[in-house]
């Protein structure tokens, strides 16, 4: 039986008789959406979709008309996949729980695979799955549910990445789901019904970490003439650079980002800017390696390591913090 034959008629009505009363209507995406599941438009909330189960997908509530609009479609459970604090108070006011369970860009470990299909099994339905924008880790996360909980195959969770605008860049998101395994039902009863409203999320010292090793993954492909390292023949340039590109937008949101002035939001907004260009770059590389190509990978690569440098002279380096007191 597909997804959409377990959601109920009544179910469907009530959905659609909302969506009538609000001016619902099915939102455009490149990609033609699987049958298990609807594009929609509601107010406060960017790329939603109804998985024709009983999970929504899409990304990070705005103010009081978003929390609304997700209580009019009946949800109960909001699970945040996304690193920044959830709203949790203004959540509990609109009469919904919260939970979050954060993950990166580059896939959802087996725990928390196992964490969410425990959450769709256990949690007051329907439940909203959402990331900042929607677009990538929420549907990876609601996809993983789907598969779990509701039958899904891989090809249609694979389908509703596409459609949900997941980058094909964020390797990790598609092999999640690609090689996702149901969980066993002892693995399931043994799974935690602990779930945390605000989890502990990695600070700037962490996130900064892993911008350095996605750096020095970088490093190695341009010293490999912008190709995979031959000691590393999987690694994927474009991945790798788009990787660092988000991890230089999301260290911008860190609460201890915003208390070191803004001077360090302008540089990594700076630095976000030259990671971007240097995925762009690099996914043209792939496709044809032409010199002038390469020529422009040099520039974008020695911007992102003066950003870098001099950033760290001013902010974490004896000297820099010396000069500015």
């Amino acid at each position: 039986m597909g997804c959409l034959e377990r959601l109920g008629l009544p179910v469907v009505a009530a959905l659609l008789m909302w969506g009538v009363e609000c001016g619902l209507t099915a939102s455009e995406n490149d990609a033609p959406p699987p049958a298990v599941m609807r594009a929609l438009t509601v107010p406060g909330i960017h790329n939603l979709f109804a998985l024709g189960t009983n999970v929504f997908s899409g990304s990070t509530p705005e103010g009081e008309e978003g929390f609304a609009a997700l209580a009019k479609l009946g949800v109960k459970t909001i699970v945040s996949v996304d690193g920044a604090k959830p709203e949790v108070e203004l959540a509990r006011k609109h009469g919904l729980r919260y939970v979050h369970l954060p993950h990166g860009y580059d896939g959802i470990s087996t725990n928390l695979q196992l964490q969410l299909a425990k959450a769709g099994q256990s949690l007051p339905g329907p439940i909203y799955v959402h990331c900042h924008h929607g677009k990538h880790r929420g549907p990876a996360a609601a996809a993983v549910i789907c598969m779990a909980d509701y039958g899904w195959t891989h090809s249609e969770a694979a389908d509703f990445l596409h459609a949900a605008g997941t980058s094909t860049n964020y390797v990790g998101l598609y092999e999640t789901v690609r090689k996702f395994q149901r969980p066993s039902s002892e693995q399931l009863r043994a799974a935690s019904l602990d779930f945390p409203e605000l989890a502990i999320v990695s600070g700037l010292v962490d996130t900064m970490v892993a911008i350095d090793e996605r750096w020095e993954n970088l490093k190695a492909v341009r010293a490999a003439g912008y190709q995979p390292p031959k000691d590393h023949p999987d690694m994927q340039p474009a991945s790798e650079g788009v990787i660092l590109w988000e991890h230089f937008r999301e260290v911008q949101r860190l609460p201890e980002t915003a208390q070191r002035g803004a001077d360090v939001s302008e540089r990594l907004k700076v630095a976000e800017t030259a990671a971007k260009e240097v995925a762009r770059l690099l996914r043209l590389f792939a496709a044809e390696a032409r010199p002038e190509i390469k020529g422009q990978l040099d520039k974008a690569f020695d911007v992102v390591a003066k950003s870098c440098s001099t950033c760290h002279q001013a902010h974490r380096d004896a000297a820099g913090v010396e000069a500015r007191q």
